[in-house]
């Protein structure tokens, strides 16, 4: 493969059904829509752990959380527990720039990214110790509040996200003409992260009533499952807390206008990328750090193996790439980083000779295993035990420490409501995919060694008393100062 300059888009908490490009009827994505017509689009593509910070620690490492030990939203990525794609890239000469949202500690660590333009991450360089907590695990539902206030037409992640794509067009037209060598410019949007709210027009672009309802969303079609039964309890919302059918339908609404924001924003991106003369030499990945439940299972939010939740959207478009391809091979975030270093030209050092990941150019390009699986993880805030996933081509598999398993038919039940993990049939497949699971890591092992660490994190800020006093103040990652609300 030729090196090629590459841009790299993300968004946060795309569910990935919401496109058009999908086959979703109603959100209108046209941009993203026509970047995967000329390109590909890869149907089973999973984030490595479905919440933010573990999600972008793997991939800026092109490592499992586990491997790094980012846990949680309190183990922000800090450039010491391994170096990242973005590191290789600077080593060999190539501009590295990131534009937005990358939820690492702080700017003067060495991540790999020397010029990030206007950056966000963690807050206070901490992050959430309060979601730490795994053990009498404090109720908090405070996504309710999300859906019952659904419906601002501005916010604080409206105004950064057009701050970020007005830089990133800025940066294509005047910056990106003057290096010589295949650059990589990081494009990181905030939405459609929560709080609901999207620009006024966007919102009038769907009607209430042509609103869908999401999966299994009535207590009396809630999985019962007793680990996401609990997690739903303390974090989500019980059979009585569920809102109306109408307070739903605009909940989504406002979601669904989000995803045509960040769409707009970045058709404004690729209208400058072609405006400067420059796409016929760059490569464009589009992606993001996990999914949104958004009501489905009686959840909101992510934080669940559910496709809603660990999903999510991924397409490369660019020279040398095959147009309207879809790939069904199940992918990862953790690909990702070889797949950067391949596009502009940058061998692997030898410290990534053990990386799981792989290039995907030539998976678009044809180049696809017959089978394949990828691995997600989960040990963040509502849940008292880790939670682990493995996707091959046609069955998931999601193991919980602690509890019955789940297994679902991803062909025949791509909704996943039918669990046939105990059924006598299937206690081979069962049993294979602990097998594939152990070879990965150790579940009980790596479940303690998490809940070890965010001991450690919760005394070094003042025990669980002083967390616990301290409360969740705030339950998303502001924007930078001067992009928020009086």
């Amino acid at each position: 493969m030729n090196p090629k300059n590459l841009l790299v888009l993300m968004s946060d908490e795309h569910n990935p059904r919401m496109l058009g490009a999908s086959g979703h009827p109603l959100v209108h994505t046209p941009n993203l829509d026509a970047l995967a017509d000329s390109g590909t689009t890869f149907a089973a593509a999973y984030c490595n752990s479905p919440i933010c910070v573990p999600s972008r620690a793997s991939f800026a490492t092109g490592r499992y959380v586990h491997q790094i030990r980012a846990w949680d939203n309190a183990a922000p990525y800090t450039g010491s527990a391994a170096s990242g794609w973005g590191h290789r890239l600077t080593e060999n000469g190539h501009t590295v720039t990131t534009i937005g949202k990358l939820h690492h500690r702080n700017t003067t660590d060495d991540i790999g990214f020397p010029d990030q333009r206007i950056p966000m991450h963690v807050m206070h360089g901490i992050g959430d110790v309060y979601g730490c907590i795994r053990s009498n695990i404090p109720m908090t539902r405070y996504q309710l509040s999300h859906v019952d206030e659904a419906g601002a037409t501005d916010s604080e992640y409206i105004r950064y996200d057009t701050a970020i794509a007005a830089e990133a067009v800025r940066w294509l037209q005047a910056e990106a003409p003057t290096h010589d060598k295949p650059w990589c410019l990081f494009v990181s949007f905030t939405l459609p992260h929560f709080p609901f709210a999207a620009p006024e027009h966007h919102q009038r672009h769907y009607r209430i009533d042509d609103i869908d309802m999401p999966i299994a969303w009535s207590p009396d079609q809630w999985p019962m499952h007793p680990p996401l039964a609990a997690f739903r309890d303390t974090r989500v919302q019980t059979a009585e807390d569920v809102r109306s059918e109408g307070a739903i339908r605009r909940a989504r609404l406002v979601y669904y206008a989000m995803c045509s924001f960040v769409d707009e924003l970045i058709g404004d991106v690729l209208g400058a990328l072609d405006n400067a003369g420059l796409a016929d030499d760059t490569r464009i990945v589009y992606t993001s750090d996990h999914g949104e439940t958004l009501g489905d299972y009686g959840l909101w939010g992510k934080s669940v193996m559910y496709d809603s939740a660990a999903a999510v959207p991924l397409i490369l478009a660019g020279p040398d790439v095959p147009a309207g391809r879809s790939v069904d091979c199940p992918v990862s975030l953790v690909d990702l980083a070889p797949t950067i270093m391949a596009g502009t030209g940058v061998q692997h050092a030898a410290a990534d000779a053990d990386l799981p990941g792989t290039d995907l150019w030539s998976m678009a390009a044809g180049d696809e295993p017959a089978d394949r699986t990828v691995f997600g993880e989960y040990h963040a805030t509502g849940s008292a035990s880790a939670t682990y996933l493995l996707r091959d081509r046609r069955w998931k598999y999601v193991h919980f420490v602690g509890h019955d398993p789940q297994l679902f038919d991803m062909q025949t039940d791509p909704h996943e409501l039918t669990n046939l993990a105990a059924l006598p049939a299937h206690r081979p497949r069962v049993a294979d995919f602990q097998r594939r699971l152990a070879a990965i890591c150790d579940p009980d092992a790596t479940d303690a060694a998490a809940k070890a660490d965010q001991a450690r994190c919760i005394q070094a800020n003042g025990g669980e008393a002083a967390v616990l006093a301290a409360g969740q103040q705030i339950n998303f990652t502001r924007a930078p100062e001067q992009f928020r609300l009086a």
